[in-house]
C-alpha cells in the first residue's frame, strides 16, 4: 500500500528528526555556555590587552627603529588629554587606566621595513582584525590599495593575550632585522 500524505512519519524519521534536533540543541547549548564563559572573562582579557598595549606604546616609543608611536595612553599622543578623561575603566585602584588594545608605529625605515617587518615575526601574526586573542599585525596601505592616504611605513598592531614581554622581543627583533635588510650601508653603522 502506499502511504498516503497525511500518514505519520515511520519510526527511523522520527529517530533521524530527534537526533537531528538533539544535536543541534547540543550544538547551541555548548554555543551558548561557551559565549557565557567568553562574557565572563572579557574583562580580564581586555585588560591585559590593554596593559600589553601600554607596555609596548612605552618601549616602542624609544626604539631607534619606529619614528613614531600612535597609542591615546602615552603622553605624547595628541589625543591622550581626552582619551585620559574619557576612559575609566581600571584593573583597579592602583592601576593605571586602559587605553584599548590597538596602537600603530612607523617604521624608521620605511615601507619596506615596515613590509618586511611583518613577514619576520613568530609571534605577531600578519593579518587584519581587531580584539583576537592573538597578537596581529597589519601593513595598512597594502589592506586600504594605493589610493590611501595612510603611510607607507605605518603597521597597525592588535594586542593579544600573548606574554607582553614575548611580544616586544619578537617585534623588537623584526624591526631591527628589518631595518638592518633595508637601510643602505651609511645607515648600519
Amino acid at each position: 500500500h502506499p502511504r498516503s500524505a497525511s500518514a505519520a512519519p515511520a519510526p527511523a524519521a522520527l529517530r533521524r528528526q530527534t537526533q537531528q534536533r538533539s544535536g543541534s540543541a547540543a550544538l547551541r547549548d555548548a554555543l551558548e555556555a561557551a559565549s557565557a564563559a567568553g562574557a565572563m572573562t572579557l574583562h580580564v582579557r581586555v585588560a591585559r590587552q590593554c596593559e600589553s598595549a601600554m607596555y609596548l606604546a612605552k618601549k616602542l616609543e624609544a626604539h631607534a627603529c619606529v619614528s613614531a608611536v600612535f597609542y591615546p595612553g602615552l603622553d605624547s599622543h595628541p589625543g591622550h588629554v581626552i582619551a585620559a578623561s574619557q576612559q575609566s575603566s581600571k584593573v583597579n585602584e592602583n592601576a593605571e587606566k586602559l587605553f584599548g588594545g590597538m596602537l600603530s608605529i612607523r617604521c624608521a625605515g620605511g615601507k619596506e621595513a615596515a613590509l618586511l617587518t611583518t613577514s619576520l615575526t613568530k609571534v605577531w601574526f600578519p593579518a587584519t582584525s581587531l580584539g583576537g586573542v592573538e597578537s596581529l599585525m597589519e601593513h595598512r596601505k597594502s589592506v586600504e590599495g594605493p589610493s590611501s592616504e595612510t603611510p607607507d611605513d605605518l603597521l597597525r598592531l592588535s594586542v593579544g593575550l600573548e606574554n607582553k614581554h614575548d611580544l616586544w622581543m619578537d617585534l623588537s627583533k623584526a624591526l631591527e632585522e628589518a631595518h638592518a635588510r633595508t637601510s643602505g650601508p651609511e645607515l648600519r653603522d
